[in-house]
């Protein structure tokens, strides 16, 4: 009987500690990982969430190829609860060959964590898709949501 009182104490106490261990995910962990296990796909009955989309943002055009070749398209920014969201195109004639993410929410350790870790999903997306017609990303939907939004502006605009 009197082991077990000291038994019982070292057993919660190891609990507390396991239950309080937080993992960061490392970049290579992420960019390794196959996306299907994080993702789900996009329907149009997604939870409503409350964005606000700012119309901002501007269209930067760079022709790098002579004949039409290479040029840059900034999407809008795509507001969402966490933060702004906002891509940049980078198309070759119709193909999208890059996609960089010029803003992703940030503000809070948290969101800044969440971002790292679906922004290269996102872009690999965006890259497979050639559109933004792209999964959501588990865990990060009003990311996922508002990359799309900005995503889908500079597609827009790079057809005028």
């Amino acid at each position: 009987m009197r082991r077990s009182l000291p038994v019982l104490a070292a057993t919660g106490g190891a609990l507390a500690l396991l239950a309080n261990f937080h993992t960061t995910p490392s970049a290579s962990g992420v960019a390794a990982g196959s996306g299907s296990s994080v993702t789900t796909p996009t329907t149009a009955a997604t939870s409503p969430s409350p964005r606000r989309t700012s119309g901002g943002g501007s269209t930067t055009t760079t022709t790098t190829a002579p004949s039409g070749g290479t040029r840059s398209v900034d999407g809008p920014v795509a507001s969402n609860d966490f933060g702004d969201v906002q891509v940049r195109i980078v198309l070759n004639g119709s193909k999208i060959v890059d996609v960089q993410a010029l803003q992703l929410p940030s503000d809070r350790a948290r969101s800044a964590r969440i971002s790292q870790a679906a922004g290269p999903i996102l872009r690999r997306e965006a890259l497979q898709a050639q559109s933004a017609n792209i999964d959501i990303v588990s865990g990060a939907t009003y990311t996922s949501e508002s990359y799309q939004e900005s995503l889908q502006g500079a597609l827009d605009r790079a057809k005028r």
